[in-house]
């Protein structure tokens, strides 16, 4: 379109005119003094398509998208000089009109500002029609919708017309909460003594470890300048966004160690989940601290920086990623092993004896097992079901996003300033349980067809959990923990498809109930392909609060089911510690067929870790301790030998496959020993790659690495024998 196809400037108001001009600068001024700053789009009238950023500043404003997303999101700050700036959602860069380029892009306009100066402050001036004009105070000139340079904005014009006016639309204010109850904190940029809060909420929980207090901070869409986040135990902070970069924390978000010496081996149960963090206030160098180990949740983050992931020279013991961009460095520190899926940064430093990227475009050059290059990498997660999150739909209603299954991926979902594919299930269709909700009341819920999002605290159930309706999902925010004191099962399925269970904590109670949590019936034998069951962040404990008690942690019988981040503990300190204190045999049971796992850590079961019966199963990513605790060689006897192997599998399968795996030895007395870190069948389709076993203390050790292949370990980790390959 050529500049003379463009409409002719709009005339002199009349009367009429002059009291509309009026009505609008009037609702304007209110909109832009009402709040320091507020979310909009701007629409342009030159082609009736929303101005849209970049998320990472490099490209100049357009008014190309028919749609408004995330790109096409802006908070207006309202200046003290009556001028308004423009910060991008996306990128949370000020807009500015660049009159220091040169030519052809002399004063275009572009996101990359970290700081409100001339060239970011604008003059909203009101035209009879309705919309608005932007005059630039770098230059005086209004900005135009420029069709010729394919609507590109640039300040450049000294008259209004079609291409010079823009709609300002405000997005909907979200709705009030619902009740969350009181372990839920919702919260905005304007939250009143916001920092004082959190710090509250650390201090009562960073030495919380057994403690029953849980907590959720949920972060609305908003940007959060200067704001330090520490995370303590059972703390889970969540950003409401559609997506990560809607919700900017422009501070620090932190997991300090727990242990002196800078020791974070024990930093467990917390966790960030959907929002974007740049640390200025982090470690120095733009660098967030995620001093972690097990049972640590980060998905969907954006960390517009680095990110270490342990504090100083101190030791740490394994974690997650998943859906996680990092625009800098990764730092592994000391970590033992870690898990990378679906996730990408510019780059990654680090090696210890088992780090496993999967599904990661970036992994690091290097391969198992090469010291400082242990490294396992499968280009492509085979399949998968993104967690569900919790959101601030586009009409400010609360909502669960469940992302759809996917087969065959890299990178994020939700590159680009995309939304994770899937469906949004409104809140309405959720029935939103508290601790003080009882177990017939769950069930009821669950039995009329309602999903359920479990909020932060204890439940202490006196039946069993029963999910029955095929697609239910179970999402719980900040660590809500099930507790049976009177030996039944806590939660037990119906075998049908699409059942999605996130975010619990599964504690053992005193009595002894043969299993915590059981997908599937026993001879369960649907096949889900098409929509399998998904489990997420599933964290058991037997002991440790109190002394608790159950044969198997977790039962898998249906086919098909993806378990993606499972920690499953056998308590090795704490209360209700001890041999005969916290007994369990074993933390995983696999029937099903064709099951998929991502992170599966299983750690100090007095058996074998992991049974495995089905077919078809693969595993990426294993990292085991086995029980620090047997009293003596004679009462730890497998029918195979000394010990029992962590991972086994039964000698009837005939496919299996799994990559990545650590075993690790503590024994805590004398002339204990472990002959086989590993058993399987031998056959060209039970497949085992990049195999490592440690032995930590003093005492014992592990013989073999799988069967009777792999060497010895040495005391200390003076030597930990690897295998690349078996068969």
């Amino acid at each position: 379109m050529s500049r003379k196809s463009r409409m002719d400037p709009p005339r002199v108001p009349n009367r009429l005119g002059q009291a509309l001009l009026l009505t609008v600068a009037c609702l304007v001024a209110t909109a832009l003094s009402a709040h320091e700053a507020h979310a909009a789009t701007l629409r342009a009238t030159a082609n009736n398509n929303y101005v849209s950023a970049t998320a990472t500043g490099t490209s100049f404003l357009t008014a190309t998208e028919p749609v408004a997303s995330t790109w096409e999101q802006f908070q207006l700050v309202n200046n003290a000089n009556g001028t308004v700036s423009l910060r991008a959602t996306i990128s949370g860069n000020y807009v500015a009109a660049d009159t220091g380029l040169n030519a052809p892009d002399t004063n275009k306009l572009i996101a990359n500002r970290g700081s409100i100066g001339g060239w970011e402050q604008f003059t909203v001036v009101p035209q009879s029609n309705g919309t608005v004009a932007l005059r630039s105070s770098a230059n005086g000139l209004y900005v135009s919708a420029d069709l010729n340079l394919g609507g590109v904005l640039v300040a450049n014009r000294s008259t209004v017309a079609a291409w010079e006016q823009f709609v300002i639309s405000d997005l909907p204010a979200p709705a009030t909460p619902p009740d969350f109850g009181p372990n839920v904190r919702v919260v905005n940029p304007n939250t009143p003594n916001l920092q004082g809060l959190i710090n509250d909420i650390y201090n009562a929980q960073q030495p919380n470890h057994f403690g029953n207090r849980r907590d959720a901070i949920l972060l609305t869409p908003g940007t959060y300048n200067n704001l330090r986040i520490p995370v303590g135990f059972y703390t889970q902070v969540l950003g409401l966004g559609s997506h990560p970069d809607q919700v900017q924390v422009i501070g620090d978000l932190r997991s300090n160690a727990y242990l002196d010496g800078d020791n974070a081996t024990q930093n467990f149960w917390r966790g960030a989940e959907n929002f974007s963090v740049t640390p200025t206030l982090g470690i120095g160098n733009n660098t967030m601290q995620w001093a972690v180990s097990q049972a640590i949740p980060f998905r969907r983050m954006h960390v517009r920086g680095n990110i270490k992931l342990n504090q100083n020279s101190g030791w740490s013991s394994g974690g997650w990623f998943s859906d996680v961009l990092v625009d800098g460095q990764v730092n592994s520190g000391s970590q033992q092993q870690w898990i990378s899926r679906n996730s990408q940064w510019g780059s990654w430093v680090g090696s210890n004896w088992n780090m496993v990227f999967v599904g990661v475009p970036t992994a690091p050059a290097g391969d198992f097992p090469t010291a400082g290059q242990r490294f396992t990498k499968i280009a492509q997660t085979p399949v998968i079901r993104e967690k569900p999150y919790l959101f601030i739909d586009s009409d400010g209603s609360y909502a669960v996003r469940v992302p759809s299954l996917r087969t065959n991926t890299s990178g994020i979902s939700w590159a680009n300033g995309g939304v994770t594919p899937g469906r949004t299930l409104p809140i309405t269709q959720f029935y939103i349980a508290k601790p003080s909700d009882s177990a017939a009341t769950l069930n009821a819920q669950l039995a009329a067809g309602k999903h359920l999002l479990m909020t932060p605290g204890v439940y202490v159930l006196t039946q069993t959990l029963r999910i029955n309706n095929p697609n239910t999902v179970v999402l719980g925010i900040g660590f809500p923990t099930l507790r049976s004191d009177n030996g039944q099962p806590l939660i037990q399925t119906a075998d049908v498809d699409g059942l999605t269970l996130s975010g619990l904590f599964l504690d053992a109670g005193a009595v002894e109930s043969g299993v915590l949590v059981e997908i599937g019936p026993n001879g369960a034998a649907a096949n889900h392909a098409a929509n399998p069951i998904a489990l997420h962040d599933l964290f058991f404990r037997v002991g440790g609060a109190a002394a608790g008690r159950v044969r198997i942690a977790l039962s898998v019988n249906s086919n098909n089911t993806i378990v993606d981040h499972t920690w499953i503990w056998r308590a090795d300190h704490g209360a209700g510690v001890g041999w005969a204190s916290n007994p369990s045999e074993n933390g995983l049971w696999v029937n099903g067929n064709d099951v998929t796992m991502y992170g599966l850590f299983v750690e100090h079961f007095q058996k074998h870790q992991v049974v495995w019966n089905g077919n078809g199963g693969r595993v990426y990513f294993y990292q085991s301790e086995i029980p620090y605790d047997p009293p003596s060689q004679s009462a730890w006897n497998s029918p195979t030998g000394r010990g029992y192997a962590s991972y086994k599998v039964s000698d009837w399968v005939t496919s299996h496959e799994a990559w990545g795996l650590g075993v690790y030895s503590v024994f805590t007395n004398g002339n204990i020993w472990l002959d086989r870190a590993i058993e399987t069948p031998v056959s060209s389709a039970v497949r085992f790659h990049n195999m490592i076993s440690v032995c930590l203390g003093n005492n014992g050790g592990i013989v073999h690495v799988v069967n009777n292949t792999g060497a010895q370990t040495g005391c200390n980790a003076s030597y930990t024998p690897t295998v690349t390959n078996f068969p």
